[in-house]
């Protein structure tokens, strides 16, 4: 299992980082060590001083592909769930002053937090799908489906031009504006269509 991720998708997000607005996805990877399940504690990393927090929604394929067709790219997922991209933003900013690759800010054990998966049919608006998350039980990010600068179709038939997709691979798909400094002791859940479908604490 391989996690694949999503930059820069929402443009009101890469104007809150100062960043361009992408004219084609922008992809990068983390391990499957990254993973964090719902429910379990995410303990905050002795490497850096500025950890934020990045919600977003979540793919799983759901069948072996390579050089998908974007027409066809919905036959390739079924189930969607809320996540955590978790970024270490001083190494981050430290890496990219350097013209450096930055996975050490974006890969590292546990980075990615994982809710329950929902199919993607039972949801009431699948064509729109709004997601949310909640810091300590306040809205801190909120968006819909329908404002990604890339929609899943486009995602999953062009990060299979690079690489082949395998059943059970996720998807970050990026995230909306408001993303914001983690601390520890901090609870966050992840709504999909206002169901709660993750929780994550700090320690």
């Amino acid at each position: 299992m391989k996690i694949l991720c999503i930059g820069r998708n929402y443009s009101e997000h890469a104007k809150e980082l100062k960043n361009e607005i992408p004219t084609e996805p922008v992809v990068f990877m983390k391990p499957a060590t990254a993973v964090t399940r719902t429910g379990k504690v995410f303990f905050y990393p002795e490497f850096t001083k500025n950890l934020h927090y990045e919600g977003e929604l979540v793919l799983k394929i759901s069948r072996n592909g390579k050089k998908i067709d974007e027409k066809f790219a919905k036959k390739y997922f079924e189930e969607i769930t809320v996540g955590i991209d978790f970024t270490a933003r001083d190494l981050q900013n430290k890496c990219k002053d350097k013209g450096l690759p930055w996975e050490i800010a974006k890969a590292f054990d546990g980075s990615a937090v994982v809710g329950n998966f929902v199919p993607i049919k039972e949801l009431e608006n699948a064509a729109n799908i709004n997601f949310s998350l909640l810091k300590n039980g306040e809205e801190v990010q909120n968006g819909f489906s329908k404002d990604m600068l890339f929609s899943f179709e486009k995602i999953v038939s062009y990060i299979s031009n690079y690489f082949t997709l395998l059943k059970g691979d996720l998807i970050f798909t990026g995230t909306p504006a408001g993303v914001g400094e983690v601390k520890i002791d901090d609870v966050f859940e992840g709504l999909l269509e206002g169901k709660k479908v993750m929780e994550c604490k700090i320690k």
